[in-house]
């Protein structure tokens, strides 16, 4: 594994926070990059992001304001932005970039423009500058992270490059998986914010455990089916970026996607209902596209659907879940996703037996459970 000197953090909200503390806890130069020089002078002075991680106090990492100095000569960049931001701060960033700098997109969700994953976008702003982008993902609030508490994420990418991620990142209390199905491991990452948001929904609107586990259950059905027809793994939706990701999303008080749609499930109008929330709330950006992306795919979501109606159209969130509960009854079935898949993988001319790696071999190279 690559022994990084320099690594650029770029974003200073919370997990940009807590992914600076623990690089430079590993041993390595950071810097991190925040848009707004106010906050970055706050940051610098006082040793604690009071404003996204308040209550800890931060090693003496660097951190800046300006792009360019941030970026310039490092080894690794790591994208900690919102996935709307992410094309505009790309773009800035990439004429500093070094050509050998590994690439990697902390960001869940999707272009809304373009439907474009994170990886997606970044590879078209940053074109021939660097061929080493990964994609990391799986159930790490920041405050837990920023405090030490044990984790366990996914890297996924190429196998060289996600294992120099993993190097970076790894230890004891932040354990790191590798993957080599990036397609899988970003969309459910990005997605599993759809299903979270209408968990929170229906939370609000006064169901109990039961509906909640029920909409983590068919949701991540439905995302997974999407997923496959994207070209993803089925079984990637069953790992850190698929169910862990999701239940800890769907479950926890630091989620804001569970948090806004407890607002709206309880009658506040969805803008409102952000605005309570006061930090960025990929769900609802990622309905849109996922909404999007089923339609042009043919790609049968009903919670989603109905999630988007309640954001986008209007519909009182009473009548979305009245819309949910009376459909019609049909099997569990989870083998069309899996025969979906091996087609997919026949009709491209690849081994329906797994991805890159070869068939048997573990992606991960994390010890232990």
């Amino acid at each position: 594994m690559a022994d990084f000197r320099r690594v650029a953090v770029v974003g200073a909200g919370s997990f940009g926070t807590a992914l600076a503390q623990l690089i430079f806890n590993n041993g390595h130069e950071v810097v991190l990059w925040g848009r707004d020089p106010a906050h970055v002078r706050a940051l610098a002075e006082t040793r604690e992001n009071r404003r996204y991680l308040p209550g800890v106090l931060l090693p003496p990492f660097a951190v800046t304001a300006d792009l360019a100095e941030a970026v310039s000569g490092a080894s690794a960049v790591f994208f900690v932005v919102p996935s709307q931001a992410m094309r505009s701060v790309a773009a800035a960033a990439a004429a500093h970039l070094s050509p050998a700098a590994l690439v990697v997109s902390a960001a869940k969700g999707l272009e809304r423009r373009s439907l474009k994953r994170m990886s997606e976008v970044l590879r078209d702003v940053l074109g021939a500058r660097t061929a080493r982008i990964v994609a990391l993902s799986g159930p790490s609030h920041a405050e837990e992270v920023a405090r030490g508490m044990p984790t366990s994420v996914v890297v996924a990418g190429a196998r060289e490059d996600a294992r120099e991620a993993q190097g970076i990142l790894f230890r004891p209390t932040f354990r790191v998986y590798t993957n080599d199905d990036l397609v899988g491991v970003e969309l459910a990452g990005a997605l599993k914010n759809v299903i979270a948001l209408a968990a929170g929904l229906a939370e609000g609107y006064g169901y109990g455990d039961n509906a909640r586990a029920a909409l983590i259950t068919r949701g991540l059905h439905e995302i997974a089916r999407l997923g496959v027809h994207l070209g993803a793994a089925p079984m990637t939706f069953a790992g850190l970026a698929g169910i862990g990701d999701l239940v800890v999303t769907a479950t926890s008080e630091h989620s804001r996607n569970r948090r806004a749609g407890r607002l709206i499930g309880r009658g506040m109008p969805p803008d409102e209902a952000l605005r309570s929330i006061g930090m960025v709330v990929e769900g609802v950006v990622t309905t849109e596209a996922a909404y999007a992306l089923a339609a042009r795919h043919g790609v049968s979501m009903p919670i989603t659907e109905a999630l988007y109606r309640v954001l986008f159209r209007g519909e009182a969130p009473a009548r979305a879940i009245e819309a949910l509960l009376s459909r019609e009854p049909t099997e569990e079935g989870a083998m069309p996703l899996l025969e979906t898949w091996v087609r997919a993988r026949r009709e491209s001319g690849r081994p329906a037996a797994g991805g890159t790696r070869p068939a048997g071999k573990n992606a991960s190279d994390a010890p232990g459970p």
